[in-house]
């Protein structure tokens, strides 16, 4: 029987290095399900953290090694939907939207049903979308969002069978699942390479973020997503705003 070329034997492959990292954070997207189902939502919130760390670490992996495939590609996905889509709507139903009925089951199918289109709307649009901004909210993102909410409450023992609370859940759920299908810009990210070489005050600027983060984690952490999960609409009115005033000025000179 003929041997394959080499090329055609690469394309068959599988990369071990940034597949593995993919499978971690497969890993903890499934594990916070079960933690949750144990009534451990402090840890599944946290894995849900970890799973974002091993979702950042895959590709750039990939890209510093040359190591990327297409086959990688699709596993990235397949394990995002599961550890930034069905785990954390899963681990806020349980916590807190089940005592809402159907509406609480209603806003974790939304959140499920925005990371599903997220992360196809990426996957067809990635060759044209501009590369400094992602289209709506990461679904990595949204999942810290609902983790952090979860991770604070849990944290400073709030009680989740107050009404406010879970409706305080039920609107972030629902807000986290339609900005991930939105058109607004939020910051990718991809534009700093970790190759580099950066001035030294950038390095005294990761020791003071790790130190500030260190403090209060689920304070930080959920503050900071949630600026993050408002930047793409400040974005979006600035855009909005240039837009009209170049279109102001194109009628004033005609």
């Amino acid at each position: 029987m003929p041997s394959l070329p080499t090329d055609e034997k690469r394309n068959r492959s599988i990369y071990l290095l940034p597949n593995a990292f993919t499978t971690a954070n497969l890993f903890a997207g499934f594990y916070a399900v079960v933690q949750a189902m144990n009534g451990r939502f402090e840890t599944a919130a946290i894995a849900i953290f970890l799973a974002m760390v091993f979702d950042g670490m895959d590709g750039r992996v990939a890209r510093l090694t040359n190591t990327q495939s297409a086959f990688g590609e699709q596993y990235d996905s397949m394990a995002d939907i599961i550890s930034f889509g069905v785990a954390p709507a899963f681990v806020m139903y349980v916590w807190a939207l089940q005592d809402l009925g159907r509406w609480g089951w209603l806003a974790a199918f939304v959140f499920v049903v925005g990371a599903a289109l997220r992360l196809a709307r990426f996957n067809t649009n990635i060759a044209v979308v501009d590369k400094g901004f992602f289209q709506g909210l990461p679904s990595p993102a949204a999942a810290a969002l609902i983790a952090g909410f979860v991770w604070l409450a849990v944290d400073n023992k709030l009680n989740i069978g107050a009404t406010p609370l879970s409706w305080a859940a039920f609107t972030l759920t629902i807000y986290a699942g339609v900005a991930m299908v939105s058109n607004a810009p939020f910051y990718s990210g991809k534009s700093f390479a970790l190759g580099r070489s950066v001035p030294f005050w950038v390095m005294l600027l990761f020791v003071f973020l790790f130190v500030f983060v260190s403090s209060n984690p689920p304070l930080v952490l959920f503050s900071l997503f949630v600026l993050y999960g408002l930047s793409g609409w400040v974005v979006m009115f600035f855009r909005w705003r240039k837009a009209k005033k170049l279109n102001l000025q194109r009628k004033n000179s005609m």
